[in-house]
């Protein structure tokens, strides 16, 4: 706790007061993001950080394993994405997985979590994620077909995303994005599935 706390003396002598009054605008002004980005409840992905965002930017997500529940089981997740899309009006989503996902291997191996009641019942929600890879994914071991999973649950995520109306309505309007992003935890780098050819493609940023 010690450490939280000289953080935060850190962010109000130095973040802080350089950008005072964009806070000020914010608290005045209210919050006008453009992207909702769900992503990973996972201490080590940190979507302000990555995309180099300020405050108001991004209206931010977390869940365990970035899940985007179907629309017939309602919940904090989906009241966030509803607010997003109808009230915010944001632009672009974004559904952000990275590498070395606990929550993906517990969607493999759901036995590993089996004395984890709440976790089990959440990730059940991506079951579907599971019959793909031993389908389409039976020749990949190890680390190459745990990509896999990750890469197939961010698509996964952003067929339920279609499923909401008010999702589905923006997109055949033009007036919303989706973006399926994996995060490569030891790399830093971020890759985009481009639908045109199938694949996930490293962003280029540079």
């Amino acid at each position: 706790m010690q450490k939280l706390v000289k953080g935060l003396h850190a962010f109000q002598k130095g973040y802080f007061a350089r950008h005072r009054k964009l806070f000020e605008s914010l608290a005045t002004d209210g919050q006008r993001p453009e992207t909702l980005f769900i992503t990973c409840s996972d201490s080590r992905v940190m979507p302000d950080l990555i995309t180099s965002a300020a405050p108001g930017d991004l209206f931010v997500v977390r869940n365990v394993g970035n899940v985007v529940p179907h629309p017939t089981l309602p919940g904090g997740t989906s009241a966030a994405i509803e607010y997003a899309v109808c009230v915010l009006g944001v632009e672009n989503i974004v559904v952000c997985g990275h590498t070395q996902c606990g929550a993906v291997q517990a969607i493999l191996d759901p036995a590993s979590v089996g004395e984890l009641p709440y976790v089990k019942q959440w990730l059940s929600q991506a079951d579907a994620v599971k019959r793909v890879i031993d389908e389409k994914y039976g020749h990949l071991e190890g680390e190459a077909r745990m990509t896999a999973a990750v890469e197939e649950n961010v698509l996964s995520q952003i067929d339920n995303l279609r499923e909401y109306d008010f999702v589905s309505e923006r997109l055949d309007a033009g007036k919303l994005h989706l973006s399926a992003w994996v995060f490569h935890l030891g790399r830093g780098e971020v890759f985009d599935f481009d639908p045109e050819v199938g694949e996930f493609i490293r962003v280029r940023t540079a």
